[in-house]
Protein backbone atom coordinates (compact mmCIF):
# COMPACT_ATOMS: atom_id res chain seq x y z
CA UNK A 1 0.00 0.00 0.00
CA UNK A 2 3.18 2.67 0.46
CA UNK A 3 3.59 4.28 3.21
CA UNK A 4 1.09 4.56 5.50
CA UNK A 5 -0.36 7.92 5.97
CA UNK A 6 -1.33 8.15 9.46
CA UNK A 7 2.57 7.39 10.62
CA UNK A 8 4.61 10.48 10.84
CA UNK A 9 6.58 11.58 8.69
CA UNK A 10 9.64 14.38 9.63
CA UNK A 11 9.38 17.95 7.89
CA UNK A 12 10.84 21.54 7.84
CA UNK A 13 9.29 24.32 6.00
CA UNK A 14 13.49 25.56 5.57
CA UNK A 15 14.87 22.39 3.81
CA UNK A 16 11.35 22.48 1.41
CA UNK A 17 12.49 26.17 0.23
CA UNK A 18 15.28 24.45 -1.61
CA UNK A 19 13.57 22.98 -3.98
CA UNK A 20 10.80 25.65 -5.07
CA UNK A 21 12.78 27.02 -8.09
CA UNK A 22 12.34 23.28 -9.33
CA UNK A 23 8.54 23.05 -8.19
CA UNK A 24 8.04 26.72 -10.33
CA UNK A 25 9.98 24.66 -13.48
CA UNK A 26 7.79 21.93 -13.20
CA UNK A 27 4.73 23.73 -13.43
CA UNK A 28 5.99 25.80 -16.18
CA UNK A 29 6.30 22.45 -18.12
CA UNK A 30 2.91 21.47 -17.70
CA UNK A 31 0.86 23.81 -20.05
CA UNK A 32 -2.04 22.92 -21.78
CA UNK A 33 -1.60 20.41 -25.02
CA UNK A 34 -2.98 22.53 -27.75
CA UNK A 35 -6.79 23.38 -27.06
CA UNK A 36 -6.74 20.86 -23.96
CA UNK A 37 -7.16 21.72 -20.48
CA UNK A 38 -4.52 20.52 -18.39
CA UNK A 39 -5.27 18.73 -15.03
CA UNK A 40 -2.10 17.93 -13.15
CA UNK A 41 -2.77 15.10 -10.08
CA UNK A 42 0.20 14.07 -7.64
CA UNK A 43 -0.30 10.82 -5.82
CA UNK A 44 2.33 8.95 -3.79
CA UNK A 45 3.89 5.81 -3.97
CA UNK A 46 2.03 2.28 -5.30
CA UNK A 47 -1.18 4.74 -5.56
CA UNK A 48 0.39 7.42 -7.63
CA UNK A 49 2.18 4.34 -9.91
CA UNK A 50 -1.34 2.97 -10.75
CA UNK A 51 -3.29 6.58 -11.10
CA UNK A 52 -2.35 6.55 -14.38
CA UNK A 53 -4.04 3.98 -15.41
CA UNK A 54 -7.32 5.01 -14.40
CA UNK A 55 -6.85 7.87 -15.98
CA UNK A 56 -7.17 7.48 -19.68
CA UNK A 57 -11.17 6.34 -19.16
CA UNK A 58 -11.80 9.92 -17.63
CA UNK A 59 -9.88 11.17 -20.60
CA UNK A 60 -11.87 9.28 -23.22
CA UNK A 61 -15.10 10.67 -21.79
CA UNK A 62 -13.50 14.33 -21.60
CA UNK A 63 -11.73 14.34 -24.72
CA UNK A 64 -11.11 18.27 -23.80
CA UNK A 65 -9.14 17.19 -21.19
CA UNK A 66 -5.38 16.12 -20.29
CA UNK A 67 -4.32 14.18 -17.07
CA UNK A 68 -0.92 14.68 -15.72
CA UNK A 69 0.19 12.63 -13.27
CA UNK A 70 2.81 12.62 -10.75
CA UNK A 71 3.98 10.03 -8.82
CA UNK A 72 5.98 11.25 -5.52
CA UNK A 73 7.39 8.77 -3.05
CA UNK A 74 6.00 8.87 0.33
CA UNK A 75 9.17 10.15 1.77
CA UNK A 76 9.05 13.41 0.13
CA UNK A 77 5.65 13.77 0.00
CA UNK A 78 4.80 16.49 2.72
CA UNK A 79 7.71 18.15 1.86
CA UNK A 80 6.95 18.57 -1.56
CA UNK A 81 3.71 19.76 -1.21
CA UNK A 82 4.67 22.47 1.61
CA UNK A 83 7.24 23.76 -1.30
CA UNK A 84 4.86 24.06 -3.99
CA UNK A 85 2.18 25.94 -1.80
CA UNK A 86 5.26 28.11 -0.54
CA UNK A 87 6.37 28.55 -3.95
CA UNK A 88 2.92 28.70 -5.29
CA UNK A 89 3.16 25.78 -8.12
CA UNK A 90 0.57 23.24 -5.98
CA UNK A 91 -1.25 20.83 -8.41
CA UNK A 92 -4.87 21.00 -9.52
CA UNK A 93 -5.74 18.13 -7.26
CA UNK A 94 -2.98 15.96 -4.72
CA UNK A 95 -3.50 13.03 -2.74
CA UNK A 96 -3.51 13.59 1.02
CA UNK A 97 -3.16 11.77 4.01
CA UNK A 98 -6.26 12.42 5.96
CA UNK A 99 -4.21 13.55 8.84
CA UNK A 100 -2.25 16.16 6.41
CA UNK A 101 -5.92 17.46 5.67
CA UNK A 102 -6.01 20.20 8.42
CA UNK A 103 -2.39 21.34 8.12
CA UNK A 104 -3.07 22.08 4.83
CA UNK A 105 -6.22 23.80 5.38
CA UNK A 106 -4.58 26.02 8.37
CA UNK A 107 -2.67 26.89 5.53
CA UNK A 108 -5.17 28.08 3.60
CA UNK A 109 -4.22 26.42 0.84
CA UNK A 110 -7.12 23.99 -0.25
CA UNK A 111 -10.71 24.45 -1.76
CA UNK A 112 -13.82 24.21 -0.23
CA UNK A 113 -15.85 21.25 -1.90
CA UNK A 114 -19.43 21.59 -0.01
CA UNK A 115 -20.43 23.48 -3.08
CA UNK A 116 -19.45 21.00 -5.74
CA UNK A 117 -20.41 17.60 -3.28
CA UNK A 118 -24.14 19.29 -2.90
CA UNK A 119 -24.92 19.63 -6.22
CA UNK A 120 -22.96 16.37 -7.33
CA UNK A 121 -24.84 13.11 -9.30
CA UNK A 122 -21.79 11.38 -8.87
CA UNK A 123 -20.73 11.71 -5.33
CA UNK A 124 -23.28 11.01 -2.84
CA UNK A 125 -22.55 11.99 1.09
CA UNK A 126 -24.40 8.80 2.49
CA UNK A 127 -22.68 6.10 0.77
CA UNK A 128 -19.45 6.77 2.51
CA UNK A 129 -18.63 5.44 5.58
CA UNK A 130 -19.38 8.10 8.04
CA UNK A 131 -16.70 8.48 9.54
CA UNK A 132 -13.83 8.53 7.06
CA UNK A 133 -16.01 11.51 5.52
CA UNK A 134 -15.47 13.39 8.85
CA UNK A 135 -11.90 12.89 9.00
CA UNK A 136 -12.19 15.68 5.73
CA UNK A 137 -14.50 18.13 7.37
CA UNK A 138 -12.50 20.95 9.47
CA UNK A 139 -14.61 23.96 10.84
CA UNK A 140 -17.53 22.50 9.10
CA UNK A 141 -16.16 22.63 5.99
CA UNK A 142 -15.54 19.54 3.73
CA UNK A 143 -11.52 19.80 2.06
CA UNK A 144 -11.08 16.00 0.72
CA UNK A 145 -13.63 13.61 -1.04
CA UNK A 146 -12.08 10.36 0.43
CA UNK A 147 -10.20 8.10 -2.37
CA UNK A 148 -9.09 4.74 0.05
CA UNK A 149 -9.68 3.80 3.43
CA UNK A 150 -8.03 1.58 6.17
CA UNK A 151 -7.97 1.54 9.85
CA UNK A 152 -6.91 -1.18 12.21
CA UNK A 153 -8.10 -4.50 13.68
CA UNK A 154 -6.66 -7.88 14.51
CA UNK A 155 -4.69 -10.59 12.68
CA UNK A 156 -4.69 -13.77 14.28
CA UNK A 157 -3.90 -16.95 14.28
CA UNK A 158 -7.47 -18.43 14.39
CA UNK A 159 -5.92 -22.39 15.23
CA UNK A 160 -4.86 -21.01 18.20
CA UNK A 161 -7.56 -19.03 19.34
CA UNK A 162 -10.33 -22.33 18.83
CA UNK A 163 -7.33 -24.37 21.07
CA UNK A 164 -7.93 -21.65 23.40
CA UNK A 165 -11.75 -22.57 23.43
CA UNK A 166 -12.77 -19.65 20.89
CA UNK A 167 -14.85 -20.41 17.59
CA UNK A 168 -14.98 -16.68 16.99
CA UNK A 169 -12.93 -13.91 17.92
CA UNK A 170 -13.72 -12.15 21.15
CA UNK A 171 -16.38 -8.89 21.05
CA UNK A 172 -15.23 -7.42 24.90
CA UNK A 173 -12.23 -6.30 26.23
CA UNK A 174 -13.19 -8.43 29.33
CA UNK A 175 -13.68 -11.56 27.07
CA UNK A 176 -10.80 -10.56 25.20
CA UNK A 177 -8.28 -10.32 28.10
CA UNK A 178 -9.91 -13.32 29.45
CA UNK A 179 -9.08 -15.64 25.50
CA UNK A 180 -5.07 -14.29 25.62
CA UNK A 181 -4.93 -15.58 29.48
CA UNK A 182 -6.13 -18.91 28.57
CA UNK A 183 -3.51 -18.91 24.90
CA UNK A 184 -1.07 -17.46 27.23
CA UNK A 185 -1.20 -20.59 29.38
CA UNK A 186 -0.56 -22.61 26.81
CA UNK A 187 2.51 -20.62 25.52
CA UNK A 188 6.55 -20.42 26.74
CA UNK A 189 7.67 -17.97 28.75
CA UNK A 190 9.22 -16.34 25.31
CA UNK A 191 5.60 -16.72 23.33
CA UNK A 192 2.89 -14.28 23.39
CA UNK A 193 -0.22 -13.88 22.61
CA UNK A 194 0.03 -10.59 21.14
CA UNK A 195 2.56 -8.46 19.29
CA UNK A 196 2.14 -4.77 20.35
CA UNK A 197 5.69 -3.26 19.61
CA UNK A 198 6.07 -0.67 21.92
CA UNK A 199 7.00 2.20 19.37
CA UNK A 200 3.19 2.65 17.42
CA UNK A 201 1.13 4.64 18.68
CA UNK A 202 -2.12 3.64 16.76
CA UNK A 203 -2.68 0.56 19.74
CA UNK A 204 -3.08 2.95 22.81
CA UNK A 205 -4.77 5.71 20.15
CA UNK A 206 -7.38 3.20 19.40
CA UNK A 207 -7.73 2.14 23.15
CA UNK A 208 -8.41 5.79 23.86
CA UNK A 209 -10.72 6.33 21.34
CA UNK A 210 -13.04 3.51 22.22
CA UNK A 211 -12.92 4.44 25.67
CA UNK A 212 -14.66 8.01 24.56
CA UNK A 213 -11.33 10.31 24.68
CA UNK A 214 -11.30 13.24 21.89
CA UNK A 215 -7.50 13.22 22.92
CA UNK A 216 -6.98 16.43 23.03
CA UNK A 217 -9.71 19.16 24.23
CA UNK A 218 -10.81 22.67 24.60
CA UNK A 219 -11.36 22.33 20.59
CA UNK A 220 -7.30 20.65 19.75
CA UNK A 221 -5.42 23.59 22.25
CA UNK A 222 -4.63 20.89 24.83
CA UNK A 223 -4.15 17.37 25.99
CA UNK A 224 -6.19 15.50 27.12
CA UNK A 225 -4.15 12.90 28.60
CA UNK A 226 -4.74 12.72 32.14
CA UNK A 227 -8.37 12.56 32.29
CA UNK A 228 -10.97 9.70 33.04
CA UNK A 229 -11.27 8.31 29.54
CA UNK A 230 -7.86 8.50 28.28
CA UNK A 231 -6.22 7.38 31.74
CA UNK A 232 -8.98 4.02 31.34
CA UNK A 233 -7.75 3.50 27.88
CA UNK A 234 -4.28 3.79 28.25
CA UNK A 235 -4.77 1.59 31.46
CA UNK A 236 -5.79 -1.11 29.78
CA UNK A 237 -2.78 -0.92 26.96
CA UNK A 238 -0.74 -1.35 29.82
CA UNK A 239 -2.50 -4.51 31.04
CA UNK A 240 -1.00 -5.97 28.05
CA UNK A 241 2.39 -5.90 29.11
CA UNK A 242 1.64 -5.88 33.05
CA UNK A 243 0.21 -9.45 32.17
CA UNK A 244 3.09 -10.81 30.07
CA UNK A 245 -0.31 -10.86 26.97
CA UNK A 246 2.76 -8.75 24.96
CA UNK A 247 6.31 -8.34 25.09
CA UNK A 248 7.93 -5.25 25.47
CA UNK A 249 9.86 -4.68 22.71
CA UNK A 250 10.09 -2.50 19.49
CA UNK A 251 9.36 -3.51 15.73
CA UNK A 252 13.47 -3.34 15.14
CA UNK A 253 13.74 -5.99 17.63
CA UNK A 254 11.18 -7.91 15.71
CA UNK A 255 13.59 -10.15 13.52
CA UNK A 256 10.71 -11.61 11.24
CA UNK A 257 7.10 -10.90 12.13
CA UNK A 258 5.81 -13.56 10.17
CA UNK A 259 8.18 -16.35 10.59
CA UNK A 260 7.52 -16.02 15.05
CA UNK A 261 3.17 -15.69 13.70
CA UNK A 262 3.87 -19.17 11.76
CA UNK A 263 5.91 -20.69 14.96
CA UNK A 264 2.85 -19.35 16.99
CA UNK A 265 5.03 -17.21 18.76
CA UNK A 266 2.49 -14.21 18.69
CA UNK A 267 -0.96 -15.32 17.95
CA UNK A 268 -2.12 -11.54 17.42
CA UNK A 269 -1.05 -8.41 15.99
CA UNK A 270 -2.75 -5.20 15.33
CA UNK A 271 -2.47 -3.58 12.09
CA UNK A 272 -4.00 -2.37 8.13
CA UNK A 273 -5.57 -4.04 5.27
CA UNK A 274 -2.35 -4.13 3.48
CA UNK A 275 -1.14 -6.71 5.75
CA UNK A 276 -3.81 -9.32 3.98
CA UNK A 277 -1.31 -9.04 0.62
CA UNK A 278 1.59 -9.43 2.85
CA UNK A 279 0.20 -12.29 5.04
CA UNK A 280 -0.56 -13.99 2.07
CA UNK A 281 2.54 -13.89 0.25
CA UNK A 282 4.76 -14.34 2.79
CA UNK A 283 3.21 -16.28 5.26
CA UNK A 284 3.93 -20.63 4.87
CA UNK A 285 1.35 -22.26 3.01
CA UNK A 286 1.35 -24.68 5.88
CA UNK A 287 -0.52 -21.23 7.82
CA UNK A 288 -2.61 -20.10 5.20
CA UNK A 289 -5.86 -21.64 6.78
CA UNK A 290 -4.80 -20.66 10.18
CA UNK A 291 -5.03 -17.06 10.27
CA UNK A 292 -8.04 -14.28 10.14
CA UNK A 293 -9.06 -10.81 10.43
CA UNK A 294 -11.34 -9.50 13.33
CA UNK A 295 -12.77 -6.19 14.01
CA UNK A 296 -11.44 -4.43 17.56
CA UNK A 297 -13.49 -5.90 20.66
CA UNK A 298 -14.52 -2.80 22.57
CA UNK A 299 -15.92 -1.77 26.29
CA UNK A 300 -18.91 -3.49 25.87
CA UNK A 301 -19.21 -4.56 22.74
CA UNK A 302 -17.60 -4.14 19.07
CA UNK A 303 -15.12 -1.47 19.40
CA UNK A 304 -14.20 1.50 17.59
CA UNK A 305 -11.02 2.12 15.70
CA UNK A 306 -9.56 5.38 13.56
CA UNK A 307 -10.12 6.69 10.65
CA UNK A 308 -7.42 6.15 8.40
CA UNK A 309 -6.63 6.91 4.40
CA UNK A 310 -6.04 9.08 2.22
CA UNK A 311 -8.33 12.00 -0.19
CA UNK A 312 -8.44 14.11 -2.68
CA UNK A 313 -8.29 17.37 -2.24
CA UNK A 314 -8.40 20.11 -4.36
CA UNK A 315 -5.80 23.18 -3.99
CA UNK A 316 -7.40 26.87 -3.69
CA UNK A 317 -4.70 28.11 -6.49
CA UNK A 318 -5.98 25.57 -9.09
CA UNK A 319 -7.39 27.74 -12.62
CA UNK A 320 -9.27 24.38 -13.33
CA UNK A 321 -11.62 23.79 -10.67
CA UNK A 322 -14.58 22.76 -12.33
CA UNK A 323 -12.54 20.11 -14.39
CA UNK A 324 -10.55 18.42 -11.56
CA UNK A 325 -13.76 18.30 -9.72
CA UNK A 326 -15.13 15.86 -12.59
CA UNK A 327 -11.84 13.95 -11.94
CA UNK A 328 -12.66 13.81 -8.95
CA UNK A 329 -15.85 12.44 -9.61
CA UNK A 330 -14.73 9.94 -11.92
CA UNK A 331 -12.17 8.58 -9.36
CA UNK A 332 -14.67 8.16 -6.68
CA UNK A 333 -17.08 6.22 -9.31
CA UNK A 334 -17.43 2.93 -7.72
CA UNK A 335 -16.26 0.78 -10.35
CA UNK A 336 -13.24 2.97 -10.40
CA UNK A 337 -12.82 2.58 -6.98
CA UNK A 338 -13.12 -1.33 -7.60
CA UNK A 339 -10.46 -1.35 -9.91
CA UNK A 340 -8.39 0.83 -8.31
CA UNK A 341 -8.72 -1.57 -4.97
CA UNK A 342 -7.33 -4.92 -7.70
CA UNK A 343 -4.78 -2.72 -8.51
CA UNK A 344 -3.63 -1.70 -5.03
CA UNK A 345 -5.50 -3.78 -2.48
CA UNK A 346 -6.43 0.01 -1.18
CA UNK A 347 -9.89 -0.70 0.26
CA UNK A 348 -13.11 1.70 -1.18
CA UNK A 349 -14.08 4.87 0.79
CA UNK A 350 -18.12 4.10 -0.66
CA UNK A 351 -20.46 1.54 0.77
CA UNK A 352 -21.57 0.91 -2.70
CA UNK A 353 -18.13 -0.77 -3.77
CA UNK A 354 -18.13 -3.38 -1.09
CA UNK A 355 -21.36 -5.02 -2.68
CA UNK A 356 -18.95 -6.32 -5.27
CA UNK A 357 -17.86 -9.93 -5.32
CA UNK A 358 -14.29 -8.90 -5.15
CA UNK A 359 -14.92 -7.78 -1.75
CA UNK A 360 -18.02 -9.49 -0.69
CA UNK A 361 -17.04 -12.58 -1.05
CA UNK A 362 -12.76 -12.16 0.86
CA UNK A 363 -12.92 -13.81 3.80
CA UNK A 364 -10.02 -11.09 5.12
CA UNK A 365 -11.68 -8.03 3.99
CA UNK A 366 -15.35 -8.55 6.10
CA UNK A 367 -13.97 -7.71 9.20
CA UNK A 368 -12.66 -4.48 7.84
CA UNK A 369 -16.05 -3.82 6.49
CA UNK A 370 -17.58 -4.11 9.54
CA UNK A 371 -14.54 -2.29 11.36
CA UNK A 372 -15.23 0.79 8.73
CA UNK A 373 -18.95 1.13 10.50
CA UNK A 374 -17.05 1.78 13.48
CA UNK A 375 -14.43 4.08 12.72
CA UNK A 376 -13.10 7.68 14.39
CA UNK A 377 -11.52 10.53 12.92
CA UNK A 378 -8.16 11.10 15.04
CA UNK A 379 -7.75 14.59 16.09
CA UNK A 380 -8.00 17.00 13.21
CA UNK A 381 -4.69 19.51 13.97
CA UNK A 382 -1.86 20.21 12.23
CA UNK A 383 0.41 19.06 14.87
CA UNK A 384 -1.08 15.67 15.32
CA UNK A 385 1.97 13.38 13.44
CA UNK A 386 4.41 15.12 16.13
CA UNK A 387 1.99 14.38 19.41
CA UNK A 388 1.41 11.32 18.04
CA UNK A 389 4.72 10.09 18.24
CA UNK A 390 4.97 11.79 21.79
CA UNK A 391 2.21 9.27 22.58
CA UNK A 392 3.87 5.93 22.15
CA UNK A 393 7.15 7.83 23.27
CA UNK A 394 5.72 8.18 26.54
CA UNK A 395 4.09 5.28 26.93
CA UNK A 396 7.11 3.21 26.10
CA UNK A 397 8.31 5.21 29.86
CA UNK A 398 5.65 3.70 31.47
CA UNK A 399 5.40 0.52 29.89
CA UNK A 400 9.27 -0.17 31.02
CA UNK A 401 8.35 1.00 34.45
CA UNK A 402 10.80 4.24 33.95
CA UNK A 403 7.89 6.74 34.90
CA UNK A 404 4.56 6.10 36.55
CA UNK A 405 1.33 5.94 34.85
CA UNK A 406 0.14 9.66 36.73
CA UNK A 407 3.87 11.27 35.37
CA UNK A 408 3.16 9.57 32.12
CA UNK A 409 0.25 11.08 31.57
CA UNK A 410 1.41 14.57 33.12
CA UNK A 411 4.58 15.13 30.84
CA UNK A 412 2.30 14.09 28.13
CA UNK A 413 0.15 16.57 28.68
CA UNK A 414 2.43 19.28 29.31
CA UNK A 415 4.62 18.30 26.33
CA UNK A 416 1.54 17.88 23.90
CA UNK A 417 0.36 21.65 25.35
CA UNK A 418 3.65 22.67 24.50
CA UNK A 419 3.29 21.82 20.68
CA UNK A 420 -0.32 23.53 21.09
CA UNK A 421 0.77 26.70 22.63
CA UNK A 422 1.12 28.33 18.57
CA UNK A 423 -2.24 27.01 17.65
CA UNK A 424 -3.89 28.32 20.63
CA UNK A 425 -2.21 31.84 19.86
CA UNK A 426 -3.42 31.94 16.20
CA UNK A 427 -7.18 30.46 17.64
CA UNK A 428 -7.21 33.58 19.95
CA UNK A 429 -5.91 36.06 18.06
CA UNK A 430 -8.82 35.10 15.02
CA UNK A 431 -11.57 35.36 17.59
CA UNK A 432 -10.11 38.34 18.97
CA UNK A 433 -10.69 40.11 15.16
Amino acid sequence: MGRDPSRPVKTSLARAAVFVLAIAAASCSSASAGSKTTLRIWAMGREGEVLSQLTPGFEKEHPDIHVEVQQIPWTAAHEKLLTAYVGDATPDIAMLGNTWVPEFVALNSLAPLDSFATRSKEIRRDDFFPGIWKTNVVNAKTYGIPWYVDTRLIFYRSDLLAKAGYKEFPRTWADWTAAMKKIKSRMTDKQYPMLMPTNEWPQPVNFALETGSPILRDGGRYGAFEQGPFRKGFDFYLSFYRQGFASPVSSSQVSNLFQEFERGNIAMYISGPWYIGEFKNRLDSTIQKKWMTAAMPGLNGPGVSMAGGSSLSLFAASQHKKEAWLLMEYLSRPQVELQFYKLTGDLPPRKTAWQDTALADNTYTKAFRDQLERVVPLPQVPEWEEIATTIYEHGEQAIRKATTVDQTLSSLDQDVNAMLEKRRYLLAKSKAK
